[in-house]
């Protein structure tokens, strides 16, 4: 079994989770300016991705970006990784392929301390990523308990690429926002810059 096989009620029955729906998976997160570089790349990219309409060019052309941009914001203290192998406990099933993880280190060779995990929704439906992404928020948990690192909380989201679902792990209990967002660079691609920063401030 790997992550993108686990449907919701799976991950949660074999895990022994439970799920708690919530307004915000962060509280207080502000608005951050976006930079020139941002703009111009989600301006070109997102119609490119949604002309194209598979993962790979949403998470190129979209998803990529941003993650480019928290990077700058945070000074090159965080780095991330797309389509790594990200193999924890192959019993459980926590092993696979992730579209995105992002670490609390810099170190942009191996993983250290990831921290989010971003799933690329498949076929525009979020929900529908929702026990991939548990998996791997779990798997993400572990991972840094195993090395001494015991994080406040994983966040996770799945997205189109426009339509963002977030989500919280801490210990056992997997918060899921009710309601999904829609993020574009002409209206509130601040909020999203905002709202992923807040979710780098988890601590051990």
């Amino acid at each position: 079994m790997a992550y993108n096989k686990f449907s919701l009620m799976e991950v949660v029955e074999k895990f022994g989770l439970e799920i708690v729906d919530c307004q915000s998976v962060v509280e207080e997160s502000k608005p951050y300016p976006s930079s020139d570089f941002l703009r111009t790349a989600l301006k070109k990219g997102t119609p490119r991705a949604l002309k194209i309409d598979t993962e790979k060019a949403r998470s190129e052309f979209i998803v990529a970006p941003i993650l480019l941009e928290l990077q700058e914001i945070r000074k090159d203290e965080i780095s991330f990784f797309s389509g790594i192998d990200f193999t924890v406990d192959r019993q459980q099933g926590l092993s696979g392929r992730c579209d995105f993880i992002i670490s609390l280190d810099n170190e942009d060779r191996f993983l250290t301390a990831p921290v989010i995990t971003i799933v690329e929704a498949k076929n525009d439906n979020v929900n529908s990523g929702l026990g991939q992404c548990i998996a791997e928020m779990l798997a993400a948990q572990i991972f840094n308990q195993k090395r001494g690192r015991n994080l406040e909380a994983i966040y996770g989201t799945v997205t189109t690429g426009t339509v963002w679902k977030f989500l919280k792990l801490q210990n056992k209990t997997v918060f899921v926002e009710e309601l999904e967002r829609a993020f574009s660079v002409e209206k509130n691609v601040d909020e999203l810059l905002g709202i992923l920063l807040k979710m780098l401030e988890s601590k051990d």
